[in-house]
């Protein structure tokens, strides 16, 4: 199969490579960039745990080729966070309310609910349940991760907004 190379920026760090044309986003973010807090999960676009934010869109990163996302700027769990040594809010909130048991969905859940929220400034639980219904947790019961969010927007609101140059989406009005 013949090769060929794509351009992905990955974090504000592009990374080009020769790929063949069937080689998953996924398996670029992991094998090709190194970051291994994308999770391979099913593979089947079930599970929301290969999650990442493309040109400021929630993917789901094993059903989108890497000759698919050339030219394209994607943000991983490990690229959310502009200040090294600190969590983003959202991060952080599902530190603090327990939005996490085994961790194997939480970068997935983490970005989906990242992109929610700067989706629209103020979402309810009702809207919380829905984006994350694409996300499957077998630890939580869901709860916590509602409450994590929820966290979050409380914590997003009270610190203001990011500029454009921080993070790749900015919060809806």
């Amino acid at each position: 199969m013949t090769e060929k190379e794509v351009s992905i920026t990955i974090n504000g760090e592009t990374k080009t490579a020769e790929v063949e044309p069937r080689m998953l986003l996924v398996h670029f973010i992991r094998e090709i960039a190194g970051l291994t807090g994308t999770h391979v999960g099913c593979d089947t676009t079930n599970c929301g745990a290969c999650t990442v934010i493309m040109d400021g869109r929630a993917v789901k990163s094993c059903t989108i080729l890497a000759v698919q996302a050339d030219g394209k700027k994607i943000t991983t769990i490990e690229g959310l966070s502009k200040t090294p040594g600190k969590l983003h809010p959202v991060q952080k909130a599902f530190v603090d309310k327990h939005g996490l048991q085994c961790g194997y969905c939480t970068s997935g859940m983490v970005l989906t609910s990242f992109w929610l929220l700067n989706k629209k400034k103020k979402v309810s639980e009702e809207e919380i349940r829905e984006a994350i219904s694409g996300n499957l947790c077998r630890c939580t019961g869901y709860e916590s991760i509602v409450d994590s969010i929820e966290e979050a927007q409380r914590n997003l609101e009270k610190e203001g907004e990011y500029t454009e140059e921080e993070i790749p989406v900015r919060r809806g009005r």
